[in-house]
């Protein structure tokens, strides 16, 4: 090889080798995140994963067991794919993977792209939402560069020996798999939704002085001499026409505010929403889409909390989509003695990811949540709720947050990586320290063979003169 195409060859080697790691980067960062979103809301993965059975009319076909098992796997598979990808481990393996992955992801995009079924594909979470558009060509920039990377899948910079990448596999599958569970029995460590800690629940249903309004579009179906037209308002007819009909499509949604669908409706249908989120003070919102299928185990502290509610003159409410027969068989279970309001069933799920979750409010804004495995006990109860911490809106907990998942996921790897590469830095200088010593021995040996070759040709030499002397 010429030394013009030895250097062609070497620059093609280098370009390919940064757009590899480039693709692999860029493939790590987002599967690493997608999967972590899922994997701390899996009721809310679950939750579009049966919005999509529905869209294909297995609605209600797969019991909810399975498809919250699904939404838990699926957030692993992508965390610790993503995990592959950043670190190169198993690389062919991975890369193999990914691109598969890819290619079921995006043709399952092109059909949402092209049917509409669901209106947020659910790829990020509540996190981040994306058209249908937006998500196809978000998946076929992940494909190229899934192709890119499985074609030399080699070329990806390796972080971890073949002998410890083991424990990096098996510990990102462990971290994420127990984050879910945490997060089902608790609460989502991070609350993407509308109805956050801290979120005023009427300013968020508020649209914006200047805010795009809706527009649509009319037309208008006329009649003349047996002739019919569509004609618009802009070139409505004369008289002599004949109205026959009307239709009306909406062409641009407008600003849609972050909470749109909420709504507290008494049992006999009076909307009682306003003078809870304008009342001073605090309210409780027991929160259950559907009281057949809430967890009845933590009944006794509910019934202490409407208790304490009674004492200290606050508000108590059970805000459900359940029918009248399922709040009947709840009562006679619990014991319950609270009032029951109606609201959306979507919006229930939305609040909370909890059935039954509890709400606390103060002056319309959300304060508190809790899961029905959190709820106050009677030590935390005690005396008016301004006084307890209970009643005080926590301070922003997401930098907390993210430094926990830093010291618990990413500080271990790093060290880990940090411990594999320096043991492989030093076993790479023992090698180069024996290769030395094995030389110089090597050297050593050829001075004295040749120093001994020069003796013994010396002393032949003089026993030949002794010889010929004699």
């Amino acid at each position: 090889m010429t030394d013009a195409k030895q250097q062609s060859h070497t620059a093609k080697t280098v370009i390919m080798t940064v757009l590899v790691n480039l693709c692999r980067l860029i493939l790590g960062v987002t599967f690493v995140f997608s999967g972590y979103v899922k994997a701390v809301d899996p009721i809310g993965t679950q939750y579009k994963l049966q919005d999509y059975l529905e869209a294909i009319g297995l609605a209600g076909s797969v019991p909810d067991f399975i498809t919250l098992g699904c939404a838990i796997l699926l957030a692993a598979f992508e965390f610790t794919m993503g995990l592959l990808m950043l670190f190169a481990i198993r690389r062919r393996l991975g890369s193999k993977l990914c691109t598969a992955f890819m290619v079921i992801m995006t043709l399952i995009t092109v059909w949402i792209a092209i049917a509409n079924p669901v209106k947020d594909c659910g790829c990020f979470g509540d996190a981040i939402h994306l058209s249908n558009q937006a998500t196809l060509l978000k998946n076929i920039v992940l494909l190229a560069c899934a192709i890119v990377v499985v074609r030399r899948p080699l070329l990806m910079y390796r972080f971890l020996s073949p002998s410890t990448q083991w424990i990096a596999i098996n510990f990102t599958i462990l971290y994420i798999l127990l984050t879910s569970v945490y997060c089902l029995y608790h609460l989502p460590i991070f609350d993407f939704r509308p109805y956050h800690i801290g979120a005023n629940i009427k300013q968020g249903m508020t649209i914006p002085p200047g805010a795009e309004q809706p527009k649509f579009h009319t037309t208008f179906i006329m009649e003349k001499d047996g002739v019919r037209k569509e004609f618009t308002l802009d070139n409505y007819p004369d008289s002599t026409w004949q109205f026959i009909d009307s239709k009306t499509e909406q062409i641009s949604e407008g600003y849609v505010p972050p909470i749109h669908d909420f709504s507290i409706q008494l049992a006999d249908g009076d909307d009682i929403t306003d003078s809870i989120l304008s009342r001073k003070g605090y309210t409780f919102l027991l929160i259950s889409p559907h009281l057949a299928q809430a967890d009845d185990s933590n009944f006794g502290g509910i019934d202490q909390l409407y208790e304490y509610a009674q004492e200290q003159k606050i508000p108590f409410y059970c805000l459900t989509a359940s029918t009248e027969k399922e709040i009947q068989h709840w009562e006679n279970i619990t014991g319950a003695e609270y009032p029951f309001c109606i609201t959306d069933e979507t919006t229930l799920k939305t609040i909370i990811r909890s059935n039954p979750g509890l709400l606390l409010l103060k002056n319309g804004t959300i304060i508190q949540k809790w899961s029905h495995n959190d709820l106050p006990t009677g030590d935390q109860l005690q005396g008016p709720l301004n006084k307890l911490p209970i009643g005080q809106l926590p301070g922003n907990q997401v930098g907390k947050t993210i430094a926990k998942i830093l010291l618990w996921f990413f500080l271990p790897l790093i060290l880990l990586v940090l411990a594999d590469r320096s043991w492989a830095w030093s076993k790479y200088l023992r090698g180069k320290i024996k290769a030395n010593e094995e030389r110089l021995k090597e050297e050593g040996e050829k001075i004295e063979n040749k120093s001994n070759q020069i003796l013994s040709t010396f002393k032949t030499n003089n026993n030949e003169k002794e010889n010929r002397s004699r």
